[in-house]
């Protein structure tokens, strides 16, 4: 069986958009991204297979039977998009709950990584290479305001 031109372009859009919404900061966006993906990958499972009778040996010929394959898995992929949608729905009230929104943050360590790559380069994307330091005090300060907030986040 050569799958039906309009099952391809569905899978194509279903996986566009749940990859597209993956990327996103929002639980809530990446819990329909997940969906929308699942049901991509089942729909692209269901076009492999064979249509045909029920695959019950003695009730269908084996030339006419569909392959069982294909079913199985499909279930077991809806059984890992729920599971991947329970947790991601109490992912999403814990944020929800603790902070007031679902939107993933910057990692402190990421934000202080950041920083000191950006002082590294200099003002205009090279390394400066001076010798003024004049803004250690200010770095340090940063530095320091960073690591309560890192210690604020471990605490709370």
């Amino acid at each position: 069986m050569t799958p039906n031109l309009t099952y391809v372009i569905v899978v194509g859009v279903l996986v566009a958009a749940g990859v597209t919404l993956l990327l996103e900061r929002s639980l809530t966006r990446v819990l329909m991204g997940v969906i929308l993906l699942g049901n991509g990958a089942n729909l692209l499972l269901l076009t492999g297979g064979r249509a045909g009778g029920a695959p019950i040996v003695g009730t269908t010929p084996q030339e006419e039977m569909s392959d069982p394959l294909p079913q199985a898995m499909i279930l077991t992929a809806i059984v890992i998009t729920l599971g991947m949608t329970a947790f991601l729905l109490a992912l999403a009230y814990r944020s929800w709950h603790l902070n007031g929104h679902d939107e993933v943050q910057d990692d402190v360590e990421d934000r202080r990584i950041m920083a000191l790559a950006e002082r590294d380069e200099g003002p205009d994307g090279a390394d400066s290479g001076d010798g003024d330091d004049d803004d250690d005090d200010a770095q340090t300060d940063n530095e320091r305001s960073l690591a309560v907030t890192a210690d604020a986040g471990r605490t709370g």
